[in-house]
């Protein structure tokens, strides 16, 4: 009795996460990415141009997220200053500077198909349904400000000043930016000490 009830809870288990990887996999996301990180950090053999490359790559996406953690008032105000004025997701804009600078920084050649397979199973169905909230929470507002804003790709001009509004205590309470910045400075380190 007790074997099937076992087997009862791996397979409901098993099943969920299944189910959640097909249809909820974005609640994997963040998990996914910092294992990533980890991953290539502590395996990783640098090699000292790819080394400095990717640290610029890696810092771009840092401050990139830091700047907009600080403008984003989730579920409360549509975010389109500071990067939001260039950009819908400019926190999955950080994030791609991120993985891209880590898979160079680490000198493995694995990293880099591994971050594109990352990317492609994780945040198309995140950014629809990202959008799908905010259309659903701000309506006009959200619609005309996607037909002004690309999802991923920054426009090189705004419409809005990119400069007002940006918080730390924002930063720090919405997403713990700034400590996530430290995490990942840190992971950095660990390789340069390979270098």
């Amino acid at each position: 009795m007790k074997e099937r009830s076992r087997s009862m809870i791996k397979d409901i288990g098993g099943k969920r996460f299944l189910h959640d990887i097909r249809y909820r996999r974005d609640r994997y996301r963040q998990f996914i990415g910092i294992a990533f990180v980890v991953l290539v950090s502590v395996a990783g053999w640098p090699v000292a141009g790819l080394y400095w490359v990717g640290v610029l790559l890696a810092c771009s996406g840092i401050a990139v997220r830091l700047w907009a953690s600080g403008h984003i008032k989730k579920n409360k105000v549509l975010a389109t200053d500071g990067p939001y004025a260039y950009v819908r997701h400019p926190l999955y804009v950080g994030n791609i500077l991120l993985g891209c600078g880590f898979s160079l920084s680490s000198g493995l050649w694995w990293s880099g198909p591994l971050f594109i397979l990352i990317l492609l199973v994780f945040y198309p169905q995140a950014i629809r349904r990202e959008d799908d909230k905010l259309q659903h929470l701000f309506k006009e507002d959200w619609e005309q400000w996607r037909k002004q804003t690309h999802a991923l790709l920054p426009r090189l001009t705004s419409k809005k000043s990119p400069a007002g509004g940006w918080s730390f205590r924002q930063s720090l309470r919405q997403n713990g930016e700034p400590l996530i910045a430290l995490f990942l400075l840190a992971c950095l380190y660990i390789l340069y000490l390979r270098l």
